[in-house]
């Protein structure tokens, strides 16, 4: 493995331990060369995911694209990095249980944006204005008074209970 720090080969594992619910291993490691310690995460390789974009181009499943956008969406907002990770995964996972090697960029969009209502109602309106590309204010007061409408059906639903 690489050194971040002084790019050279070669280190060792200093500690193990599971990560995701299991479906990764976390690893300490210290550089033989200089000494410094980095993080690491071994994944099980899945069968390749292609993404089926609105122009029709495929690319490859990236985790980390979804991770950026709602790390933006959810920038100054109090929201957990751990939060963000859980909802990484939750996405990742419910593309994968789709069962199909090609999923739509809306799909997983939806995916998003269904998971960051619940987290944080600032960073959903975020990622909806670029997601569904809001061409208008009305667009915007549409996709809120939605979101408004969304809380107080919750709202009377708890209140039931």
């Amino acid at each position: 493995m690489k050194c971040p720090h002084c790019h050279k080969n070669g280190s060792r594992v200093v500690d193990s331990r599971p990560a995701d619910d299991g479906h990764a291993i976390r690893r300490r490691r210290e550089c033989e060369n200089c000494g410094y310690r980095f993080t690491t995460f071994e994944r099980i390789e899945a069968a390749p995911l292609l993404v089926v974009k609105k122009n029709g181009l495929r690319e490859e499943f990236n985790r980390e694209k979804i991770m950026r956008g709602v790390m933006r969406a959810a920038e100054k907002r109090p929201v957990p990095m751990d939060d963000i990770q859980n909802l990484v995964d939750q996405v990742e996972s419910k593309v994968r249980a789709a069962g199909s090697n090609e999923v739509s960029s809306q799909l997983i969009g939806g995916y998003v944006m269904d998971l960051l209502a619940k987290v944080d109602d600032v960073a959903y309106i975020r990622f909806a204005s670029v997601y569904r590309e809001f061409k208008d204010m009305g667009a915007f007061v549409n996709e809120l008074q939605e979101l408004m409408a969304r809380e107080d059906q919750e709202k009377g639903s708890d209140a039931k209970k």
